[in-house]
């Protein structure tokens, strides 16, 4: 099966931090692969579709900002890795500014199938 090519990857990746920034559950759902596998920083074991996707809707609903800035982003044959700090806001006002490295892997339907996304959790502490 065909990968899909660098256009398309990078059109994944900037859709998907937009709609992070901008509330957009339902673009990250369409963006999901059904199998899609998603492990963060401090997890034991990758979560399923239905649990990343409870996981990222908690985020967006505990902040009520958020803007990427990107330090670095490297295409792959079926993904891409990329830097960047997230600053957030948080419903009570906290604000967060989280360093990531994120490795995103898509399928041959263009899908995103994996998720690996490291950070320290005790930056997220402001927003518990």
């Amino acid at each position: 099966m065909p990968v899909p090519d660098e256009a398309a990857i990078i059109g994944v990746a900037d859709r998907l931090f937009r709609a992070i920034e901008q509330t957009d559950v339902a673009t990250i759902e369409q963006l999901f692969d059904a199998d899609i596998a998603v492990w963060h920083s401090g997890d034991a074991a990758d979560n399923d579709r239905a649990r990343a996707l409870r996981v990222i809707t908690w985020f967006i609903d505990r902040t009520t900002a958020r803007r990427y800035e990107i330090f670095d982003r490297q295409v792959f044959e079926s993904g891409f890795v990329q830097q960047h700090l997230l600053h957030a806001t948080g419903t009570d006002g906290a604000s967060i500014a989280l360093r990531v490295c994120i490795v995103i892997k898509l399928g041959a339907n263009g899908l995103i199938s994996r998720i690996d996304e490291y950070f320290d959790p005790k930056d997220m502490a402001p927003l518990l």
